[in-house]
Parts: C-alpha cells; structure tokens; sequence
C-alpha cells in the first residue's frame, strides 16, 4: 500500500482538541510575543488542522468571561504574528488554508462557565466560537461534568445553549459532561454531535471515557469521537501508543471508521504535566509512528478518515 505519509506530506491529521491557547495566555502574560510561530514545528509538525480551546480554568472562576475574551485576543494576536497559521470559520477556509501550505485553526472553549447568556453565545460565535465543549469537569450554569459528585444533566439554561448552538451552527461537544447530561443532550437535539476528546470506557474504565452505548449514540447522529492521548484515558498501568490504537480499532469495530477521528489533547507543554504522556506518542513528532501502526490496522481509506476526512464532515455540516 501506498504510504499516506509520503501522499500526503507532513500535514495530515485534523486534531478535534488542542490545549495551546492557555499556554498562548500564559506565554503573553510573560510578556512574549510570537509564542505559536517561534514553536511552530514543535506544535504543528504533522498537524493540517486543529481545534483551539480556551479552558474555562476552576481559579479563572470569578473573572471566567473577562479570562475568556482575554484568552481569544491574545491567540487572535499570537496568530496574526504568524504566516503559517490562520483562524477559520468555514470548511472552505479550512481547504483554502490548507491548500495555502498553512494551518487551519479552529476555535472551541471548553467549558461553557463564560456562557453566562445566550446573547454572550452569541458574541462568541460572531468572534469565531465553532466548538463548545458544553461542561469542563466540574458543574457549570449548563450542566453537571463527570467529577461533579452529584447526578444532575443538563440545566433549563443548557437546554437552550443547545437549542442556540443549532441556530448558529456551532458543534456541540460531549467529553467531560456526565453521562445524565449526555442523554439530555441527545434528547433534544437531532443534529451531530462530537466527543472530542474521548476513549472508551471498556478497554479503560475511566469517568472522562465513554460506554458502548454513548459511542454507538453518536455514531447514530453521524458523529465521531476523538480518541484521546491522556494516559488515564489510555490505561490505567501501561499507557502506550500501541493501546491507544487499541481504542481507536474498538470504536471503529463498535460503530465502524466514520464515527472516530483524533482529538490528542496533548499537554505536555502546561505546568505539572511534563512526563505525563502516553508512551510513543508524547507529542506531535510521534504522528508518524500513529500514522504507521494505523496504516497496519485499517486500509488507506480508512486512516484518511480517522485522521482528517471524519470531523471534516461533521463541521461541514453542522457548521458549513
């Protein structure tokens, strides 16, 4: 078989979920400029396109929606100081940039603590919004996460985030909200939905992963879930790259190669989390040993899918 790495050059992956804007957030606080572009192969080697997500941090609490918009300005700045990346809203910038040699970068938040109305949705979709992962892992004015101690889903308010985020064509992520608000979701709401950042449950028993049935759930709305490189979520002794592809031939079992894509949340650049990374894939330099054990479990078709061409066409139709 024709190797996708030599087809496809360095660029080949469309990662669902990204940490970097808070380390953007913290570089400029130090006063650095060129935070992204100075990094550039360190980051993106490999990467076509990439969900950026501010995370509505716990201690950012009582200033969240001021931490909020400072966090996109200061990426809406990074990003302008560099040729190589560029902020898209649309599918067709998304193929326009790539076809520019550059790095399309879409923008999530996770968490909804900002979320504070519908009007205040609506502000952050007119910015760039196209992503909301509803909950962090803690309990929020839209619903329950998966740590929060009681079982509540998803609130009067969150209901009508929902309802917003079809009206605006922003995609609606289920990782980190428990799994009542999971259920509530999918009860009101016919449009596709995503796990960005999500393994499963059966292969790691972990609160942040997902059970059959809320991946074949997913599934069922043309969705697809992005398999995770936390090691927590990988396995609980032994988080290799080898296990980690172990959850993506799972899913694809389960639900078939339409339904699971990639979302690495690798973020072995925040404070307190440097070594903790799955073996063999630690950070972006090792996307072509992911590339090369997927090429031996699935055919050409199905990596391109996995890789790119599966969330491409969730946003494409949620988001246009």
């Amino acid at each position: 078989m024709k190797s996708l790495s030599k087809e496809w050059g360095e660029k080949m992956i469309f990662d669902a979920h990204s940490d970097l804007p808070t380390y953007v957030y913290e570089e400029r606080e130090k006063g650095r400029t060129r935070v992204l572009e100075s990094n550039f192969e360190k980051f993106f080697t490999g990467i076509s396109a990439r969900v950026m997500s501010v995370w509505s941090r716990p201690e950012k609490k009582p200033i969240i929606l001021r931490y909020a918009l400072e966090a996109y300005n200061r990426l809406f700045k990074d990003v302008s100081e560099s040729e190589k990346l560029v902020i898209v809203g649309t599918v067709k910038e998304m193929e326009d940039a790539i076809k520019d040699g550059k790095v399309a970068l879409w923008l999530g938040m996770e968490g909804g603590e900002p979320i504070e109305s519908l009007d205040i949705l609506e502000i952050f979709h007119s910015i760039g919004l196209r992503v909301l992962t509803l909950t962090w892992s803690l309990r929020n004015q839209i619903g329950d996460g998966v740590f929060e101690r009681t079982r509540g889903g998803l609130t009067n308010f969150g209901a009508e985030v929902v309802g917003k985020c079809e009206e605006l064509g922003i995609i609606i992520d289920l990782s980190h909200i428990n799994e009542q608000g999971f259920w509530d979701v999918l009860d009101i709401t016919g449009f596709p939905v995503i796990a960005s950042h999500s393994n499963a449950k059966s292969l790691c028993d972990n609160p942040r992963n997902l059970t059959d049935e809320q991946i074949k759930a997913i599934a069922e709305r043309d969705g697809v879930i992005g398999a995770v490189a936390i090691p927590a979520f990988v396995d609980k002794d032994n988080p290799t790259l080898e296990k980690y592809v172990k959850h993506i031939e799972y899913m694809v079992d389960l639900v078939g190669y339409k339904h699971v894509g990639i979302g690495f949340d690798f973020v072995y650049y925040l404070p307190g989390w440097s070594g903790k990374s799955v073996e063999g894939l630690e950070d972006e330099s090792k996307i072509p040993d992911l590339i090369k054990a997927l090429e031996e479990n699935f055919s050409e078709k199905e990596v391109k899918g996995i890789t790119f061409e599966n969330f491409k066409r969730v946003f494409e139709r949620v988001v246009g």
